[in-house]
């Protein structure tokens, strides 16, 4: 599997830029992903051991439990756009340039 930046030398510059914009957004939508799951579960491990009704401490262990989800799904996510975007250099590398 050609590394990424050896792709960039054999397609057009707009297009790698464009796949290059692609990984940057998805590494940022990963890390949107992190936060979140890392607000979730600080949120849900403080309210679990600071709260008392038995209903409030439920919802700080489904916190907790869902952090865990949605770091899995952002992972998910990034793969996805990551190898989307591989993809595309790999389909532009085949294709011929346009000339004129």
């Amino acid at each position: 599997m050609p590394v990424l930046h050896d792709l960039y030398e054999r397609v057009p510059v707009s297009d790698g830029l464009a796949a290059e914009r692609t990984i940057l957004a998805a590494e940022r939508t990963f890390l949107a992903y992190v936060r979140t799951a890392f607000a979730m579960f600080i949120t849900g491990i403080t309210g679990s051991a600071v709260l008392e009704q038995r209903s409030l401490i439920v919802i700080a262990y489904i916190l907790t439990g869902l952090s865990a989800a949605v770091f899995l799904l952002g992972i998910v996510r990034f793969i996805r756009s990551y190898n989307t975007a591989h993809r595309m250099l790999l389909r532009l590398e085949r294709e011929p340039t346009e000339t004129g």
